[in-house]
């Protein structure tokens, strides 16, 4: 018997990269999945590439009223799920000096609002003995220059992970969240150039311990433990980083 058969998801941001990989994780392992994303282009692709095993819907979570269409969505598609993985996200790297308003509201509007009202709205259809997991990121802990505004969009997403792990526990709801380091994804995480992904390539396997970068498939194993094995935990951050925060 596939490892979760009859059991629903929900993957934000699952149109690619670490997100895609939860999808396929839990398609593979019989799942019935709903998966979300923004941009057009990755959004046909999914599609083209997952066909009638997943269902693709179209959400921007900087905008809570594509957040509240999706929860209507996930209600009369798949009803009550037993994982909700919030990970849209969005990394623009600028010297703190530079950063404007604009670039300020985008990382905060996606990442943080976006984050916190997707579980909002969809915790209610979790059902007891499900689980939340949220992406961070080692930019909570890492102080690396050019992150002010991404570490301080995901160490928010942190803290909403403890208190709603409380708030939820009543309802045998646990929440979790993954935190990766370096992931070799297409987009490398940052909205940057061909050129600056290379070069930020290169900076994590250097700055890595393990001298490499992790894959996708590697986070998607550490959402699906919490989402699904680790039953006695909720409040925690699991880092996905090659040693980098504790050895680095």
């Amino acid at each position: 018997m596939s490892k979760f058969a009859g059991k629903k998801a929900v993957v934000s941001g699952g149109t690619h990269g670490m997100g895609l990989a939860v999808v396929k994780a839990l398609l593979d392992g019989g799942a019935e999945v709903l998966l979300t994303g923004r941009a057009g282009a990755n959004l046909e692709a999914a599609r083209k590439e997952l066909g009638d095993n997943a269902h693709v819907v179209a959400c921007d979570v900087s905008n809570l009223a594509d957040i509240r269409a999706l929860a209507d969505t996930v209600k009369q598609t798949l009803g009550e799920v037993d994982l909700v993985h919030v990970n849209a996200g969005y990394a623009k790297l600028f010297p703190a000096s530079l950063v404007t308003e604009e670039m300020y509201d985008q990382t905060f509007d996606i990442n943080t609002k976006g984050a916190f009202f997707t579980a909002q709205l969809l915790a209610p259809l979790v059902r007891k003995g499900g689980g939340i997991v949220f992406t961070t990121s080692i930019a909570n802990t890492t102080g690396t220059a050019g992150m002010s505004v991404y570490a301080g969009a995901k160490a928010a997403v942190r803290s909403f992970v403890k208190v709603l792990a409380a708030e939820l526990l009543p309802g045998g709801i646990r929440v979790n969240a993954v935190s990766p380091g370096f992931i070799d994804t297409p987009s490398m995480g940052v909205d940057a150039s061909t050129e600056e992904r290379e070069q930020f390539h290169k900076l994590g396997d250097e700055l890595t311990p393990m001298k490499r970068h992790g894959t996708p498939e590697e986070v998607a194993a550490a959402v699906l433990f919490l989402g699904f094995d680790a039953t006695f935990t909720t409040g925690e951050e699991l880092v996905v980083d090659g040693g980098l925060v504790v050895i680095g």
